[in-house]
């Protein structure tokens, strides 16, 4: 992994000042958006209890109105490269902001995510989370947390869902290449399955208080098989998840 740049070393934001019109957007989005988060959370709570099937059509909504109130309030449109997945794969995302997390029920088709088990204790939310099949990443817990993650993998995998996956294991910023976690090349040699790497740029509109307008692009890469030694996978997906930051 040499030659990466560290995030400290960069500072490659957006830094003119936000436009009043921006301003205003983001203004509006905040409590639209998260008014409406709460919202759904309440009625993913009771579904969980009463008909746990209809918690994925509810995440799913969720997902779908962020990308509306992106839209057509922050005024941020979504350009997709390349080709959508389906079924059982791997998909390995840059991780800019929240953005993607958010869109992943947009983006993908039923994706199983993998996210920080910080995310599945909030209250409320996380057990909606787990209703709807996302897999915990402990980082502390060294080779016992990646066999249960691998177990969780497979077995929802198992129901042709592909997973959903930030390799980077955080939030990077744009332009900057940080190496993978350690995790994800063992989560590609025991789960088997292919990989598609995922460019986005949504940091330098997102990552911010006052949301810029423009156009954030998802490029899907071209599918890696499975069986490539550790280094061979780090390198191509590193490169591939990194192809927006020029």
């Amino acid at each position: 992994m040499s030659g990466l740049v560290q995030p400290e070393s960069l500072n490659i934001a957006d830094d003119r000042p936000a436009r009043i019109g921006e301003v205003l957007r983001s203004l509006v989005f905040y409590p639209v958006f998260y008014g409406g988060t709460v919202i759904v959370v309440l009625v993913a709570l009771v579904a969980v209890r009463l008909r746990p099937r209809s918690v994925r059509a509810i995440c799913g909504v969720w997902a779908w109105f962020h990308r509306r109130c992106v839209e057509y309030i922050l005024n941020i449109h979504v350009r997709v490269e390349g080709v959508i997945p389906q079924g059982a794969v791997m998909v390995a995302l840059k991780h800019e902001s929240q953005f993607e997390a958010i869109d992943l029920p947009t983006m993908l088709p039923y994706p199983v995510v993998f996210a920080k088990v910080e995310l599945l204790r909030l209250p409320g939310w996380g057990r909606v989370a787990d209703g709807y099949g996302v897999v915990a990443v402990e980082r502390d817990q060294g080779a016992t947390a990646l066999r249960k993650m691998v177990a969780a993998a497979r077995r929802l995998t198992a129901k042709d869902r592909g997973i959903a996956i930030f390799p980077e294991g955080t939030r990077i910023p744009h332009g900057v290449q940080a190496p993978l976690q350690s995790g994800f090349a063992g989560l590609y040699k025991l789960i088997g399955l292919p990989v598609v790497p995922v460019a986005v740029n949504s940091g330098p509109l997102y990552h911010r208080r006052w949301k810029r307008a423009g156009t954030i692009t998802l490029r899907f890469g071209e599918v890696i098989p499975v069986g490539l030694p550790r280094e061979e996978i780090e390198v191509r997906v590193l490169a591939a998840i990194n192809s927006l930051n020029g």
